[in-house]
Parts: structure tokens; sequence; C-alpha cells
């Protein structure tokens, strides 16, 4: 898929939306990520924060650590 039929296709996507709610939710999201500068966020976070981000990826790369996808929509389900 091409940057025009992308752009096509989430026009129809968002001309489709009736919820103001979920519009506005999209909308600050594109604009936050479209004005953020990347990095930026890593740039905020403190030395151990980001020590700690580092040991959670390498703990997701564990297979034993790892949760079914369904185990997990059955323990959060009241927020889904």
């Amino acid at each position: 898929m091409d940057s025009l039929e992308i752009k096509k296709n989430f026009h129809n996507l968002i001309d489709s939306i009736d919820n103001e709610s979920l519009l506005l939710n999209f909308y600050n999201l594109l604009k936050n990520k479209t004005t953020s500068k990347d990095g930026l966020l890593w740039e905020s976070l403190t030395r151990k924060q980001q020590e700690e981000l580092y040991l959670a990826f390498d703990e997701s790369e564990k297979p034993e650590n790892l949760i079914n996808h369904e185990v997990m929509r059955k323990k959060h389900k009241k927020w889904l």
C-alpha cells in the first residue's frame, strides 16, 4: 500500500467514525506523534528508568516469561 492509498483509507476511516471521543483520541495521538521529536521521551527518563526498560526488554525475549494472549485477555477482561 502506497502513501496515497494509506491517506485515502485513513480519511475514509475517519469519515466513518461518529464517536467524538474516539476522534479526539486519534487526533491527539497523531498530533503528539507528528510534533514530538524522536528520542525526547527516552531522554526524559532517568538512567535507572532506562535500565529497567532494557531489563524488561531482555526478560521479554525469554519464552518462559511470556504469557499466552488468551490468558492475559481473561486476566484483564474487565479493562478490555
